[in-house]
């Protein structure tokens, strides 16, 4: 149980760093980017994908069953 709570921590950590890069990123759409240039520049960025790293980790931690324990057979 602790286990998949630091797992969630994790992953929430890197969906955070990598959400906070996606909107700091989007300041370049002031500087004349289009939106098409955006998502060509974000796919180029490792720290952009830290968002679904950290979306993935989180999604696996919630939903994956835990191991059920069989001590009284």
């Amino acid at each position: 149980m602790v286990l998949r709570v630091f797992i969630l921590f994790i992953g929430f950590g890197l969906a955070v760093a990598g959400g906070v890069s996606l909107i700091i990123y989007l300041n370049l759409l002031t500087t004349g980017m289009t939106f098409t240039d955006y998502i060509l520049f974000v796919i180029t960025r490792v720290e952009c994908y830290l968002f679904l790293l950290g979306l993935l980790i989180v999604t696996l931690s919630i939903y994956i069953p835990r191991r059920k324990n069989n001590h009284y057979l």
